[in-house]
């Protein structure tokens, strides 16, 4: 027979909302003020990364005169969330997916991002009444693709990860939710989506529009 996950934990950036353009503008800006020749499609290259190893991935490859690399690392804090305030977009069917699934099992938020530029994102998207927990792999000794945010997730909701399903659009995030023993849907940009990662999701959908809870019961067998 089958269910419904106990569960449902979703990401945040590039899944509900448009900002990993974003986050791309504020690391060419700031990095290129500090002299890195940073082009717009080399940010990929460090997607997933909390933002101070950003920092630290491009010091070390071109290392600058003038702030340090936590004072930088707050620059590019502050930058995303003036462009999120400016342009920040949900992106098509992530309201109604999280609305649908809020409506039938306690709902999570398992991010990169620190907690403070979640609330403020949630805040301004409208979003924060839907989720029971909101975590951050800021708060966790590894990020993602390591499942720690994604188990925190479910210890908090109290559900098994083995009945938790996770939304995510990230190669690294699919692997964290992977590791985490927890059924992933995943929902790529359309750049990653020849990467391998992508193999081993459970569910892929171009976007959330095309989500329905009813495609989850065959991965739940009471």
């Amino acid at each position: 027979m089958s269910s419904l996950p106990a569960a449902a934990i979703f990401d945040m950036d590039g899944l509900l909302l448009d900002s990993e353009p974003l986050w791309h503008i504020a690391e060419v800006e700031i990095f290129g003020e500090l002299g890195v020749p940073l082009e717009r499609a080399q940010t990929r290259s460090t997607k997933g990364m909390f933002v101070d190893e950003v920092a630290n991935y491009w010091f070390e490859r071109f290392p600058w005169e003038g702030p340090p690399v936590d004072e930088v690392t707050k620059m590019i804090l502050v930058r995303v969330e003036e462009l999120i305030i400016q342009q920040g977009a949900v992106l098509p069917g992530a309201r109604e997916a999280v609305e649908a699934m809020a409506a039938l099992v306690p709902v999570g938020l398992a991010s990169s991002t620190p907690r403070f530029l979640i609330e403020i994102v949630l805040d301004h998207i409208g979003f924060s009444e839907y989720f029971d927990v909101i975590c951050s792999a800021q708060d966790e000794a590894y990020g993602k693709p390591h499942p720690a945010v994604f188990l925190t997730a479910a210890q908090r909701l109290g559900v098994s990860p083995e009945r938790c399903c996770v939304f995510e659009d990230a190669p690294a995030g699919i692997v964290a939710a992977k590791a985490a023993r927890m059924v992933c849907v995943a929902v790529p940009d359309v750049e990653d989506r020849d990467r391998a990662e992508l193999g081993i999701a459970d569910l892929v959908l171009d976007t959330l529009e095309s989500f329905r809870p009813g495609l989850l019961e065959r991965f739940f067998e009471e």
